[in-house]
Protein backbone atom coordinates (compact mmCIF):
# COMPACT_ATOMS: atom_id res chain seq x y z
CA UNK A 1 0.00 0.00 0.00
CA UNK A 2 2.64 2.36 1.13
CA UNK A 3 5.01 1.67 -1.75
CA UNK A 4 1.70 2.09 -4.55
CA UNK A 5 0.87 5.21 -2.57
CA UNK A 6 4.52 6.46 -2.79
CA UNK A 7 4.72 5.50 -6.26
CA UNK A 8 1.81 7.54 -7.70
CA UNK A 9 2.98 10.17 -5.65
CA UNK A 10 6.71 10.82 -6.33
CA UNK A 11 5.99 10.57 -9.97
CA UNK A 12 5.54 14.26 -11.07
CA UNK A 13 8.90 15.13 -8.31
CA UNK A 14 11.23 13.05 -10.55
CA UNK A 15 13.33 15.90 -11.29
CA UNK A 16 13.65 17.15 -8.11
CA UNK A 17 13.91 13.35 -6.44
CA UNK A 18 17.29 12.92 -8.91
CA UNK A 19 18.53 16.29 -7.74
CA UNK A 20 18.16 15.01 -4.27
CA UNK A 21 19.75 11.71 -5.13
CA UNK A 22 22.46 13.30 -6.61
CA UNK A 23 23.22 15.75 -3.48
CA UNK A 24 22.55 12.97 -1.30
CA UNK A 25 25.72 10.94 -3.58
CA UNK A 26 27.65 14.28 -3.31
CA UNK A 27 27.24 14.98 0.50
CA UNK A 28 28.03 10.91 1.25
CA UNK A 29 31.23 10.97 -0.67
CA UNK A 30 32.70 14.21 1.03
CA UNK A 31 31.90 12.47 3.87
CA UNK A 32 33.28 9.16 3.48
CA UNK A 33 36.43 11.16 2.12
CA UNK A 34 37.42 13.13 5.65
CA UNK A 35 38.89 11.02 7.79
CA UNK A 36 41.27 9.47 5.04
CA UNK A 37 42.18 12.95 4.71
CA UNK A 38 42.25 13.49 8.59
CA UNK A 39 44.79 10.69 9.01
CA UNK A 40 46.91 12.11 6.00
CA UNK A 41 47.05 15.43 8.20
CA UNK A 42 47.96 13.05 11.50
CA UNK A 43 50.17 10.49 9.81
CA UNK A 44 52.53 12.95 7.87
CA UNK A 45 51.56 15.93 9.02
CA UNK A 46 51.17 16.28 12.91
CA UNK A 47 53.57 13.16 13.58
CA UNK A 48 56.18 14.44 11.75
CA UNK A 49 55.99 18.31 12.04
CA UNK A 50 55.04 19.09 8.75
CA UNK A 51 53.13 22.26 8.88
CA UNK A 52 53.17 22.85 4.98
CA UNK A 53 51.56 19.50 4.57
CA UNK A 54 49.09 19.99 7.55
CA UNK A 55 48.14 23.52 6.01
CA UNK A 56 47.54 22.21 2.16
CA UNK A 57 45.99 18.91 3.70
CA UNK A 58 44.20 21.41 6.04
CA UNK A 59 42.92 23.14 2.76
CA UNK A 60 41.40 20.35 1.26
CA UNK A 61 39.76 18.96 4.47
CA UNK A 62 38.14 22.45 4.78
CA UNK A 63 36.77 22.27 1.04
CA UNK A 64 35.49 19.16 1.59
CA UNK A 65 33.67 20.27 4.36
CA UNK A 66 31.73 22.95 2.76
CA UNK A 67 31.43 21.10 -0.02
CA UNK A 68 29.31 18.56 2.10
CA UNK A 69 27.45 21.46 4.00
CA UNK A 70 26.46 22.66 0.73
CA UNK A 71 25.23 19.32 -0.39
CA UNK A 72 24.29 18.28 2.77
CA UNK A 73 21.73 21.69 2.76
CA UNK A 74 20.85 21.14 -0.79
CA UNK A 75 19.81 17.53 -0.22
CA UNK A 76 17.61 18.85 2.90
CA UNK A 77 16.05 21.60 1.19
CA UNK A 78 15.00 19.75 -2.17
CA UNK A 79 13.57 16.47 0.51
CA UNK A 80 11.35 18.97 2.01
CA UNK A 81 10.37 20.71 -0.89
CA UNK A 82 8.87 17.58 -2.22
CA UNK A 83 7.25 16.24 0.86
CA UNK A 84 5.48 19.09 1.17
CA UNK A 85 4.18 18.67 -2.48
CA UNK A 86 3.34 15.27 -1.55
CA UNK A 87 1.27 16.51 1.54
CA UNK A 88 -0.34 19.01 -0.58
CA UNK A 89 -1.41 16.72 -3.38
CA UNK A 90 -2.44 14.16 -1.09
CA UNK A 91 -4.77 16.36 1.11
CA UNK A 92 -6.01 17.53 -2.00
CA UNK A 93 -6.48 14.25 -3.17
CA UNK A 94 -8.51 13.20 -0.25
CA UNK A 95 -10.66 16.34 -0.25
CA UNK A 96 -11.31 16.23 -3.68
CA UNK A 97 -12.45 11.99 -3.19
CA UNK A 98 -14.60 13.49 -0.17
CA UNK A 99 -16.35 16.37 -2.03
CA UNK A 100 -17.51 13.20 -4.19
CA UNK A 101 -19.01 11.26 -1.50
CA UNK A 102 -22.71 10.39 -1.61
CA UNK A 103 -23.89 10.55 2.54
CA UNK A 104 -23.89 6.47 2.23
CA UNK A 105 -19.45 6.57 2.10
CA UNK A 106 -19.44 10.15 5.08
CA UNK A 107 -21.72 7.49 7.02
CA UNK A 108 -19.10 4.84 6.42
CA UNK A 109 -16.03 6.42 7.45
CA UNK A 110 -17.55 8.85 10.14
CA UNK A 111 -16.20 12.57 9.62
CA UNK A 112 -13.87 12.35 13.13
CA UNK A 113 -11.85 9.56 10.65
CA UNK A 114 -12.22 11.40 7.64
CA UNK A 115 -10.27 14.55 9.93
CA UNK A 116 -7.66 12.15 11.15
CA UNK A 117 -7.10 10.87 6.95
CA UNK A 118 -6.60 14.16 5.79
CA UNK A 119 -4.32 15.28 8.35
CA UNK A 120 -2.54 12.87 10.72
CA UNK A 121 -2.49 10.13 8.54
CA UNK A 122 -1.07 12.11 5.61
CA UNK A 123 1.54 14.28 7.88
CA UNK A 124 2.96 10.36 8.44
CA UNK A 125 3.15 9.88 4.98
CA UNK A 126 5.22 12.97 4.09
CA UNK A 127 7.46 12.64 7.49
CA UNK A 128 8.28 9.31 6.22
CA UNK A 129 9.18 10.59 2.53
CA UNK A 130 11.42 13.37 3.65
CA UNK A 131 13.19 10.75 5.79
CA UNK A 132 13.31 8.41 2.90
CA UNK A 133 15.05 11.41 0.41
CA UNK A 134 17.26 12.48 3.06
CA UNK A 135 17.95 8.73 4.58
CA UNK A 136 17.41 6.25 2.52
CA UNK A 137 19.91 7.06 -0.76
CA UNK A 138 23.14 8.75 2.13
CA UNK A 139 22.79 5.87 4.52
CA UNK A 140 23.06 2.44 2.40
CA UNK A 141 25.62 4.63 0.82
CA UNK A 142 27.40 5.47 4.08
CA UNK A 143 27.23 2.12 5.48
CA UNK A 144 28.75 0.45 2.24
CA UNK A 145 31.81 3.03 1.85
CA UNK A 146 32.20 3.04 5.19
CA UNK A 147 33.15 -0.79 5.06
CA UNK A 148 35.01 -0.25 2.20
CA UNK A 149 36.94 2.75 3.80
CA UNK A 150 37.49 1.03 6.95
CA UNK A 151 38.90 -2.29 5.42
CA UNK A 152 41.58 0.03 3.33
CA UNK A 153 42.46 1.35 6.75
CA UNK A 154 43.13 -2.28 8.06
CA UNK A 155 41.37 -5.22 7.10
CA UNK A 156 42.30 -7.43 10.48
CA UNK A 157 41.02 -4.78 12.21
CA UNK A 158 37.83 -4.76 10.07
CA UNK A 159 36.53 -7.85 11.20
CA UNK A 160 35.16 -6.41 13.92
CA UNK A 161 32.82 -5.01 11.91
CA UNK A 162 31.58 -8.43 11.36
CA UNK A 163 30.49 -8.70 14.83
CA UNK A 164 28.60 -4.97 15.30
CA UNK A 165 26.89 -4.31 12.35
CA UNK A 166 24.59 -7.09 12.80
CA UNK A 167 24.47 -6.77 16.39
CA UNK A 168 23.45 -3.14 16.23
CA UNK A 169 20.69 -4.60 13.32
CA UNK A 170 19.33 -7.24 15.37
CA UNK A 171 19.09 -5.11 18.45
CA UNK A 172 16.63 -2.38 16.60
CA UNK A 173 15.51 -5.35 14.39
CA UNK A 174 13.80 -6.51 17.43
CA UNK A 175 12.21 -3.61 18.84
CA UNK A 176 10.95 -2.58 15.03
CA UNK A 177 8.80 -5.46 14.55
CA UNK A 178 6.81 -4.26 17.27
CA UNK A 179 5.68 -0.98 15.92
CA UNK A 180 2.92 -2.03 13.23
CA UNK A 181 0.79 -3.17 15.12
CA UNK A 182 1.11 0.08 18.26
CA UNK A 183 0.96 2.00 15.51
CA UNK A 184 -2.58 0.93 14.16
CA UNK A 185 -4.13 0.85 17.70
CA UNK A 186 -2.78 5.06 18.07
CA UNK A 187 -4.08 5.88 14.53
CA UNK A 188 -7.60 4.22 15.63
CA UNK A 189 -7.26 6.00 19.25
CA UNK A 190 -6.37 8.92 17.69
CA UNK A 191 -9.89 9.05 15.66
CA UNK A 192 -11.94 8.05 18.65
CA UNK A 193 -10.09 11.43 20.38
CA UNK A 194 -10.86 13.57 17.53
CA UNK A 195 -14.38 12.23 17.31
CA UNK A 196 -15.00 12.85 21.16
CA UNK A 197 -13.46 16.35 20.92
CA UNK A 198 -15.92 17.36 17.68
CA UNK A 199 -18.93 15.55 19.78
CA UNK A 200 -18.28 17.54 22.75
CA UNK A 201 -17.78 20.81 20.66
CA UNK A 202 -20.96 21.17 18.76
CA UNK A 203 -22.92 19.80 21.54
CA UNK A 204 -21.21 22.35 24.10
CA UNK A 205 -25.26 23.28 24.98
CA UNK A 206 -26.45 19.92 25.48
CA UNK A 207 -23.84 18.73 27.63
CA UNK A 208 -24.17 21.76 29.92
CA UNK A 209 -28.04 21.76 29.51
CA UNK A 210 -27.86 18.41 31.12
CA UNK A 211 -24.72 19.14 33.67
CA UNK A 212 -23.29 16.05 32.06
CA UNK A 213 -19.43 18.15 32.09
CA UNK A 214 -18.37 15.52 34.05
CA UNK A 215 -19.75 12.78 32.44
CA UNK A 216 -18.24 13.93 29.23
CA UNK A 217 -14.88 14.77 30.59
CA UNK A 218 -15.06 11.37 32.43
CA UNK A 219 -15.35 9.84 28.53
CA UNK A 220 -12.60 11.98 26.90
CA UNK A 221 -10.28 11.33 29.86
CA UNK A 222 -10.76 7.64 29.06
CA UNK A 223 -10.43 7.74 25.37
CA UNK A 224 -7.12 10.19 25.79
CA UNK A 225 -6.05 7.65 28.98
CA UNK A 226 -6.24 4.62 26.07
CA UNK A 227 -4.65 6.86 23.05
CA UNK A 228 -1.77 7.36 25.90
CA UNK A 229 -1.58 4.17 27.15
CA UNK A 230 -0.45 3.08 23.57
CA UNK A 231 1.39 6.31 22.94
CA UNK A 232 3.38 5.12 26.28
CA UNK A 233 4.29 1.66 24.90
CA UNK A 234 5.73 3.05 21.25
CA UNK A 235 7.68 5.83 23.01
CA UNK A 236 9.45 3.00 25.47
CA UNK A 237 10.08 1.03 22.28
CA UNK A 238 11.41 3.87 21.28
CA UNK A 239 13.22 5.34 24.17
CA UNK A 240 15.23 1.84 24.06
CA UNK A 241 16.29 2.57 20.51
CA UNK A 242 19.45 4.99 21.57
CA UNK A 243 20.52 3.26 24.63
CA UNK A 244 20.50 0.45 22.05
CA UNK A 245 23.07 1.86 19.95
CA UNK A 246 24.96 3.77 22.22
CA UNK A 247 26.02 0.92 24.29
CA UNK A 248 26.80 -1.07 20.84
CA UNK A 249 29.01 1.87 19.58
CA UNK A 250 30.66 2.27 23.09
CA UNK A 251 31.52 -1.59 23.13
CA UNK A 252 32.36 -1.17 19.18
CA UNK A 253 34.75 2.31 20.30
CA UNK A 254 36.15 0.17 23.66
CA UNK A 255 37.32 -3.25 21.25
CA UNK A 256 38.59 -1.74 18.61
CA UNK A 257 41.06 0.84 20.71
CA UNK A 258 42.03 -2.22 22.42
CA UNK A 259 42.97 -4.58 19.69
CA UNK A 260 44.18 -1.39 17.56
CA UNK A 261 46.46 -0.03 20.22
CA UNK A 262 48.37 -3.51 20.18
CA UNK A 263 48.17 -3.13 16.46
CA UNK A 264 50.30 0.50 16.90
CA UNK A 265 52.28 -1.08 19.23
CA UNK A 266 53.18 -3.88 17.02
CA UNK A 267 53.84 -1.23 14.31
CA UNK A 268 51.70 -2.67 12.17
CA UNK A 269 48.86 0.36 11.96
CA UNK A 270 49.55 3.67 12.26
CA UNK A 271 47.74 6.27 14.75
CA UNK A 272 45.94 8.39 11.90
CA UNK A 273 44.52 5.38 10.91
CA UNK A 274 43.37 4.19 14.01
CA UNK A 275 41.23 7.68 14.31
CA UNK A 276 40.15 7.37 10.65
CA UNK A 277 38.83 3.87 11.39
CA UNK A 278 36.84 5.24 14.54
CA UNK A 279 34.96 7.41 12.50
CA UNK A 280 34.15 5.21 9.68
CA UNK A 281 32.94 2.78 12.60
CA UNK A 282 31.12 6.18 13.65
CA UNK A 283 29.34 6.63 10.24
CA UNK A 284 28.90 3.25 9.50
CA UNK A 285 26.92 2.43 12.88
CA UNK A 286 24.89 6.02 12.66
CA UNK A 287 24.17 4.98 9.03
CA UNK A 288 22.42 1.41 10.50
CA UNK A 289 20.90 3.71 12.75
CA UNK A 290 19.31 5.79 10.53
CA UNK A 291 18.33 3.78 8.49
CA UNK A 292 16.72 1.73 11.52
CA UNK A 293 15.22 4.91 12.01
CA UNK A 294 13.43 5.23 9.11
CA UNK A 295 12.18 1.94 9.25
CA UNK A 296 10.54 2.68 12.44
CA UNK A 297 8.83 5.50 10.77
CA UNK A 298 7.77 2.72 7.81
CA UNK A 299 5.04 1.14 9.91
CA UNK A 300 2.81 3.97 10.85
CA UNK A 301 3.69 5.30 7.59
CA UNK A 302 2.39 2.02 6.15
CA UNK A 303 -0.90 2.25 8.01
CA UNK A 304 -1.71 5.76 7.33
CA UNK A 305 -1.59 5.09 3.79
CA UNK A 306 -2.94 2.51 4.10
CA UNK A 307 -6.02 4.78 5.54
CA UNK A 308 -5.60 7.00 3.11
CA UNK A 309 -5.48 5.11 0.18
CA UNK A 310 -8.98 3.41 1.71
CA UNK A 311 -10.64 6.64 0.96
CA UNK A 312 -8.97 7.55 -2.28
CA UNK A 313 -9.76 3.64 -3.55
CA UNK A 314 -13.83 4.05 -2.05
CA UNK A 315 -15.98 5.32 -5.18
CA UNK A 316 -18.87 7.29 -4.90
CA UNK A 317 -22.33 5.04 -5.10
CA UNK A 318 -23.54 8.42 -6.76
CA UNK A 319 -21.84 8.52 -10.05
CA UNK A 320 -21.93 11.14 -12.78
CA UNK A 321 -23.53 9.56 -16.45
CA UNK A 322 -21.10 8.85 -18.61
CA UNK A 323 -23.11 11.08 -21.21
CA UNK A 324 -25.04 13.59 -19.05
CA UNK A 325 -28.26 15.36 -20.02
CA UNK A 326 -27.22 19.03 -20.26
CA UNK A 327 -30.52 20.80 -21.14
CA UNK A 328 -32.61 22.18 -18.73
CA UNK A 329 -35.24 19.81 -19.29
CA UNK A 330 -36.93 17.52 -22.03
CA UNK A 331 -39.04 19.09 -25.32
CA UNK A 332 -42.23 19.46 -24.02
CA UNK A 333 -41.50 18.72 -20.45
CA UNK A 334 -42.06 21.06 -17.12
CA UNK A 335 -39.15 22.66 -16.38
CA UNK A 336 -39.19 21.49 -12.47
CA UNK A 337 -41.88 19.15 -12.53
CA UNK A 338 -40.38 16.30 -10.12
CA UNK A 339 -41.60 12.35 -11.07
CA UNK A 340 -41.04 9.54 -8.50
CA UNK A 341 -41.81 5.79 -10.29
CA UNK A 342 -41.49 3.41 -8.13
CA UNK A 343 -38.64 4.39 -6.23
CA UNK A 344 -36.87 2.24 -3.34
CA UNK A 345 -34.04 2.43 -0.85
CA UNK A 346 -32.25 0.46 0.68
CA UNK A 347 -28.78 0.59 2.77
CA UNK A 348 -26.08 -2.27 1.95
CA UNK A 349 -26.49 -5.09 4.71
CA UNK A 350 -30.43 -3.66 5.74
CA UNK A 351 -32.52 -6.29 6.60
CA UNK A 352 -35.83 -3.90 5.31
CA UNK A 353 -35.64 -0.87 2.99
CA UNK A 354 -36.39 2.64 4.13
CA UNK A 355 -38.07 3.02 1.03
CA UNK A 356 -40.50 0.97 -1.35
CA UNK A 357 -42.63 1.28 -4.20
CA UNK A 358 -42.76 5.40 -3.91
CA UNK A 359 -45.10 6.94 -6.64
CA UNK A 360 -45.11 10.73 -6.12
CA UNK A 361 -45.71 13.83 -8.69
CA UNK A 362 -45.12 17.29 -8.09
CA UNK A 363 -46.06 19.96 -10.76
CA UNK A 364 -44.96 23.33 -11.47
CA UNK A 365 -46.23 26.23 -9.53
CA UNK A 366 -47.59 23.81 -7.08
CA UNK A 367 -46.65 22.96 -3.38
CA UNK A 368 -46.67 19.41 -2.56
CA UNK A 369 -45.98 18.07 0.84
CA UNK A 370 -44.99 15.09 2.16
CA UNK A 371 -45.48 13.77 6.04
CA UNK A 372 -45.46 11.22 8.34
CA UNK A 373 -44.39 9.68 11.77
CA UNK A 374 -40.36 9.77 12.80
CA UNK A 375 -38.92 6.85 10.67
CA UNK A 376 -41.25 6.63 8.07
CA UNK A 377 -38.27 7.40 5.42
CA UNK A 378 -39.43 11.23 4.66
CA UNK A 379 -35.76 12.69 4.37
CA UNK A 380 -34.42 9.59 2.72
CA UNK A 381 -36.84 10.46 -0.18
CA UNK A 382 -35.96 13.90 -0.50
CA UNK A 383 -32.52 13.18 -0.85
CA UNK A 384 -33.15 10.78 -3.35
CA UNK A 385 -33.95 14.27 -5.78
CA UNK A 386 -30.74 15.63 -5.34
CA UNK A 387 -28.73 12.40 -5.78
CA UNK A 388 -27.71 12.65 -1.66
CA UNK A 389 -28.26 8.64 -2.33
CA UNK A 390 -29.06 6.99 -5.78
CA UNK A 391 -32.54 4.95 -5.60
CA UNK A 392 -31.78 1.16 -5.48
CA UNK A 393 -35.23 0.67 -7.46
CA UNK A 394 -37.17 2.68 -9.78
CA UNK A 395 -36.29 6.08 -10.83
CA UNK A 396 -36.40 10.14 -9.96
CA UNK A 397 -36.87 12.36 -12.65
CA UNK A 398 -36.67 16.15 -13.21
CA UNK A 399 -38.38 18.15 -16.31
CA UNK A 400 -38.77 14.40 -17.55
CA UNK A 401 -35.06 13.47 -17.39
CA UNK A 402 -33.76 10.71 -14.68
CA UNK A 403 -31.54 12.50 -12.39
CA UNK A 404 -28.82 9.80 -12.96
CA UNK A 405 -28.38 10.69 -16.04
CA UNK A 406 -28.55 15.03 -15.85
CA UNK A 407 -24.77 17.03 -15.52
CA UNK A 408 -24.06 17.31 -11.98
CA UNK A 409 -23.74 21.18 -12.66
CA UNK A 410 -27.72 21.18 -14.55
CA UNK A 411 -28.90 18.91 -11.18
CA UNK A 412 -27.05 21.49 -9.10
CA UNK A 413 -29.09 24.67 -10.64
CA UNK A 414 -32.49 23.16 -11.05
CA UNK A 415 -32.98 21.82 -7.33
CA UNK A 416 -32.29 23.71 -4.46
CA UNK A 417 -32.53 21.95 -1.36
CA UNK A 418 -32.63 23.00 1.90
CA UNK A 419 -31.32 20.07 4.68
CA UNK A 420 -33.01 19.40 7.76
CA UNK A 421 -30.21 21.13 9.26
CA UNK A 422 -28.92 24.36 7.71
CA UNK A 423 -25.18 24.82 7.98
CA UNK A 424 -23.74 28.30 7.35
CA UNK A 425 -19.85 28.83 6.75
CA UNK A 426 -17.76 31.47 8.57
CA UNK A 427 -17.85 34.49 6.33
CA UNK A 428 -20.60 37.70 6.39
CA UNK A 429 -24.39 37.04 5.37
CA UNK A 430 -23.21 38.11 2.43
CA UNK A 431 -21.27 35.52 1.26
CA UNK A 432 -22.93 33.08 2.17
CA UNK A 433 -26.27 34.17 0.69
CA UNK A 434 -23.80 34.31 -2.34
CA UNK A 435 -22.99 30.82 -1.91
CA UNK A 436 -25.11 29.17 -4.73
CA UNK A 437 -24.88 32.20 -6.91
CA UNK A 438 -21.30 34.15 -6.72
CA UNK A 439 -22.44 37.10 -9.16
CA UNK A 440 -25.51 37.79 -6.78
CA UNK A 441 -26.22 41.75 -6.71
CA UNK A 442 -26.93 43.04 -3.31
CA UNK A 443 -30.54 43.54 -4.70
CA UNK A 444 -30.94 39.94 -5.52
CA UNK A 445 -29.99 39.37 -1.89
CA UNK A 446 -32.53 41.46 -0.53
CA UNK A 447 -35.30 40.55 -2.17
CA UNK A 448 -34.16 36.91 -1.20
CA UNK A 449 -34.27 38.04 2.75
CA UNK A 450 -37.34 39.65 2.05
CA UNK A 451 -39.27 36.35 1.17
CA UNK A 452 -37.56 33.94 3.55
CA UNK A 453 -38.53 37.01 6.65
CA UNK A 454 -34.95 37.62 7.15
CA UNK A 455 -34.66 40.87 5.77
CA UNK A 456 -35.61 42.57 9.00
CA UNK A 457 -32.98 41.08 11.04
CA UNK A 458 -30.04 41.61 8.53
CA UNK A 459 -31.12 45.33 8.38
CA UNK A 460 -30.91 45.32 11.89
CA UNK A 461 -27.56 44.02 12.46
CA UNK A 462 -24.62 46.72 12.40
CA UNK A 463 -22.52 45.98 9.25
CA UNK A 464 -25.79 44.36 7.51
CA UNK A 465 -25.22 42.15 4.47
CA UNK A 466 -21.18 42.50 5.92
CA UNK A 467 -22.24 40.76 9.36
CA UNK A 468 -19.97 38.32 10.11
CA UNK A 469 -21.32 34.44 10.67
CA UNK A 470 -19.61 32.12 12.64
CA UNK A 471 -18.87 29.02 11.45
CA UNK A 472 -22.07 26.71 11.35
CA UNK A 473 -23.67 30.16 12.14
CA UNK A 474 -23.19 29.42 15.76
CA UNK A 475 -23.76 33.56 16.52
CA UNK A 476 -27.17 33.42 15.31
CA UNK A 477 -30.33 31.71 16.28
CA UNK A 478 -31.73 28.51 14.82
CA UNK A 479 -34.79 30.10 13.30
CA UNK A 480 -32.14 32.95 12.05
CA UNK A 481 -29.61 30.19 10.51
CA UNK A 482 -33.57 28.70 8.72
CA UNK A 483 -34.18 31.44 6.89
CA UNK A 484 -30.65 32.41 6.20
CA UNK A 485 -30.59 29.13 4.45
CA UNK A 486 -33.41 29.43 2.82
CA UNK A 487 -32.67 32.90 1.52
CA UNK A 488 -29.96 31.75 0.56
CA UNK A 489 -31.45 29.11 -2.10
CA UNK A 490 -34.21 31.27 -3.37
CA UNK A 491 -30.80 33.31 -4.73
CA UNK A 492 -30.49 30.44 -7.00
CA UNK A 493 -33.80 30.36 -8.05
CA UNK A 494 -33.83 26.94 -8.71
CA UNK A 495 -36.83 25.42 -10.82
CA UNK A 496 -37.53 22.73 -7.89
CA UNK A 497 -37.15 23.70 -4.15
CA UNK A 498 -36.71 21.36 -1.37
CA UNK A 499 -37.64 21.80 2.32
CA UNK A 500 -36.38 19.23 4.50
CA UNK A 501 -38.23 20.46 7.73
CA UNK A 502 -37.21 23.90 7.24
CA UNK A 503 -39.57 25.75 9.04
CA UNK A 504 -38.98 23.90 12.23
CA UNK A 505 -37.55 26.31 14.59
CA UNK A 506 -40.13 29.48 13.16
CA UNK A 507 -42.82 30.37 15.14
CA UNK A 508 -46.68 29.90 13.50
CA UNK A 509 -46.60 33.65 12.40
CA UNK A 510 -42.93 33.71 10.44
CA UNK A 511 -43.96 30.25 9.30
CA UNK A 512 -46.97 31.43 7.64
CA UNK A 513 -45.55 35.19 6.61
CA UNK A 514 -42.27 32.92 4.86
CA UNK A 515 -44.77 30.14 2.99
CA UNK A 516 -47.21 33.02 1.64
CA UNK A 517 -44.39 35.02 0.59
CA UNK A 518 -42.69 31.62 -1.22
CA UNK A 519 -45.75 31.12 -2.63
CA UNK A 520 -46.06 33.71 -4.56
CA UNK A 521 -42.43 34.13 -5.05
CA UNK A 522 -42.56 30.16 -7.42
CA UNK A 523 -45.79 30.91 -8.17
CA UNK A 524 -44.53 33.96 -10.22
CA UNK A 525 -41.71 31.60 -11.69
CA UNK A 526 -43.86 28.24 -11.89
CA UNK A 527 -41.49 26.45 -9.69
CA UNK A 528 -42.03 23.47 -8.30
CA UNK A 529 -41.91 23.31 -4.44
CA UNK A 530 -41.59 19.95 -2.49
CA UNK A 531 -41.98 20.58 1.41
CA UNK A 532 -41.39 17.93 4.38
CA UNK A 533 -42.95 19.18 7.67
CA UNK A 534 -43.65 17.19 10.83
CA UNK A 535 -46.03 20.13 11.82
CA UNK A 536 -49.17 20.14 10.34
CA UNK A 537 -49.78 23.87 10.60
CA UNK A 538 -46.84 23.85 7.65
CA UNK A 539 -48.20 21.50 5.61
CA UNK A 540 -51.82 21.69 5.83
CA UNK A 541 -52.79 24.64 2.71
CA UNK A 542 -50.33 22.37 0.40
CA UNK A 543 -52.19 21.39 -3.19
CA UNK A 544 -51.25 18.34 -2.56
CA UNK A 545 -50.26 16.01 0.83
CA UNK A 546 -48.62 12.82 0.60
CA UNK A 547 -48.75 10.38 3.40
CA UNK A 548 -45.90 8.21 4.44
CA UNK A 549 -45.70 5.25 6.68
CA UNK A 550 -43.02 2.81 6.89
CA UNK A 551 -41.56 3.36 3.99
CA UNK A 552 -44.60 3.69 2.06
CA UNK A 553 -47.00 6.11 0.35
CA UNK A 554 -50.80 5.18 2.07
CA UNK A 555 -52.46 8.24 1.43
CA UNK A 556 -52.49 11.01 -0.83
CA UNK A 557 -54.88 14.45 -1.67
CA UNK A 558 -55.12 17.37 0.31
CA UNK A 559 -56.08 18.26 3.71
CA UNK A 560 -59.64 18.02 3.92
CA UNK A 561 -59.64 14.73 1.51
CA UNK A 562 -57.37 13.59 4.11
CA UNK A 563 -59.04 14.02 7.04
CA UNK A 564 -61.92 12.17 5.64
CA UNK A 565 -60.56 9.20 4.05
CA UNK A 566 -56.65 8.80 6.00
CA UNK A 567 -56.81 7.12 9.05
CA UNK A 568 -52.88 7.69 9.59
CA UNK A 569 -52.90 11.53 8.50
CA UNK A 570 -55.82 12.17 10.76
CA UNK A 571 -54.10 10.36 13.72
CA UNK A 572 -50.87 12.63 12.64
CA UNK A 573 -53.22 15.85 12.44
CA UNK A 574 -55.18 15.42 16.17
CA UNK A 575 -51.64 14.66 17.66
CA UNK A 576 -51.11 18.39 16.67
CA UNK A 577 -54.24 19.76 16.58
CA UNK A 578 -57.87 19.74 17.98
CA UNK A 579 -60.97 18.56 16.17
CA UNK A 580 -61.98 22.45 15.70
CA UNK A 581 -58.74 23.43 14.56
CA UNK A 582 -57.86 20.62 12.15
CA UNK A 583 -61.57 21.52 11.02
Amino acid sequence: MLIRLLGAQLRPYRRLIALAVLLQLVQTLATLHLPTVNADIIDNGVLRGETDHILSAGAVMTAVTLLQIGAAGGAVYVGARVAMGVGRDLRSAVFARVQDFSVREMSHFGTASLITRTTNDVQQVQTLTVLALTVLVAAPLTCVGGIVMAVNQDPPLSLLLLIFVPLLGAVVGVIVRRMPTLYQGMQKRIDNVNRMMREQITGIRVIRAFVRDEHEQERYGGANRELMTVALRVGRLMALMMPAVILVWELATVTIIWFGGHRINSGDLQAGSLIAFLSYLMQILMAVMMTLFLLMQVPRAAVSAERVLEVLDTESSVVPPPASVTAPHSRGAEPGRLEIRGAGFSYPGAEEPVLTGIDLTARGGRTTAVIGSTGSGKTTLLNLVPRLFDATAGEVRIGGADVRDMDPALLARTVGFVPQKPYLFSGTVASNLRYGKPDATDDELWQALKTAQAADFVAALPEGLDAPVAQGGANLSGGQRQRLAIARVLVTKPDLYLFDDSFSALDYTTDAALRLALAEETGATGATVVIVAQRVSTIRGADRIVVLDQGRVVATGDHEQLMRDSHTYREIVLSQLSEEEAA
